[in-house]
């Protein structure tokens, strides 16, 4: 019987041994810039360069699926990131998220991804902290770029140096948020825990790959406050339509059209009608809006990340520039389902933090 048992017990560690595809890696970096004042509510804050950590701990892929190596063997896996803005204003961030790297130029070359949510020690409050306008709430999201050089340092060790964006908002579920981005220079090392497997060759780019155009209902829904703090959360729905192309096996190009019902814009017109006399906005004037726009979708396996750029074809009440874009992230469920999250801007002006349903079929 112990034979036996220390038998399969062997054999067990054999199949582990043998279905192993992906290894570990740890990368830690330090980062240092400036912050980018995008508004003027930004200018009192640029007193000094924030500086902070950037840790991932990533599974290294090699191509045992298909996405892996249409995308030239990425990594994908968590991070924590800590940044301190300098100010006693802004204070400091604490964020955990996703992230994706993919490689360039024989993998010297890493441009990292990262989507997460952020702790903010120091948020706006009327009575301790009033100036901070770009923080309305203790929690924001983060969104984090990275474009980096690779060299091998001694042996499992890489030294990894580059350029680092960030940015955190609260896609204006609470004001005030006129949100943080900095930039700077990152310097860092990266350890993996494992020996690199042998990389499976791609056979499809050989492939064409074709597949009809898709239509696509969407519904983005959340809350939202106008520029009136304390003015209080109301709920917003954006519905769309619109038809997508797949032209390769990553990416798609995108055609619709979509209405904003955003409630919290009734109060503020009301608000703009009293107040502001000149600007002739009338309390009647219509809150709703409606656009068209453009897009492109990134495929990489059940996750896809999305980009659009709209125009307001319909838009009485014009309190913000006629062009908006969106940045996402969607999650298909099924082939047809999918869900996700979006920040919907102007520029750099943050409108909602939307979540995602919809369907494509």
């Amino acid at each position: 019987m112990r034979k036996l048992y220390f038998f399969l017990l062997l054999f067990t560690s054999f199949l582990s041994a043998q279905e192993k595809t992906e290894t570990t890696a740890l990368d830690v970096q330090y980062f240092r810039g400036n912050v980018l004042p995008h508004t003027d509510d930004l200018q009192h804050f640029l007193q000094g360069h924030p500086d902070g950590v950037l840790i991932s701990l990533y599974k290294k892929t090699y191509g045992h699926q298909e996405w892996e190596r249409a995308f030239n063997y990425p990594d994908y896996g968590g991070y924590f990131i800590f940044q301190d803005f300098k100010n006693d204003i802004l204070g400091k961030v604490y964020g955990v998220g996703a992230h994706y790297n993919f490689y360039f130029l024989n993998r010297k070359v890493q441009f990292k991804i990262a989507q997460g949510v952020a702790y903010t020690t120091d948020p706006h409050d009327k009575e301790t902290n009033s100036k901070n306008y770009a923080f309305g709430s203790k929690i924001v999201a983060n969104t984090n770029f990275a474009l980096n050089y690779s060299t091998p340092l001694v042996d499992r060790f890489e030294l990894k140096a580059g350029l680092l964006f960030t940015h955190f908002s609260n896609g204006r579920i609470k004001a005030p948020n006129s949100g943080v981005n900095s930039y700077g220079v990152n310097l860092g090392v990266t350890y993996n825990f494992q020996e690199p497997l042998e990389r499976q060759i791609d056979t499809l780019p050989k492939i064409k790959f074709t597949e009809p155009i898709k239509y696509n209902l969407v519904l983005r829904t959340g809350i939202s406050e106008n520029p009136i703090i304390g003015s209080g959360q109301k709920p917003f729905f954006h519905p769309a339509f619109y038809v997508d192309k797949r032209i390769s096996r990553k990416s798609a190009f995108q055609l619709g059209a979509e209405v904003f019902f955003t409630n919290s814009y009734k109060e503020f017109i009301k608000f703009q009608s009293i107040a502001y006399p000149e600007e002739n906005v009338t309390a009647d004037t219509d809150y709703k809006r409606a656009g068209v726009f453009v897009g492109y979708e990134l495929f990489i396996n059940r996750i896809s990340l999305e980009a659009q750029v709209g125009y307001y074809v319909y838009q009485p009440y014009k309190s913000d520039i006629p062009v908006y874009d969106r940045v996402g992230m969607k999650y298909y469920i099924t082939k047809k389902v999918f869900t996700g999250l979006s920040i919907k801007t102007h520029i750099f002006l943050a409108e909602a933090m939307e979540f995602v349903m919809g369907v494509r079929f």
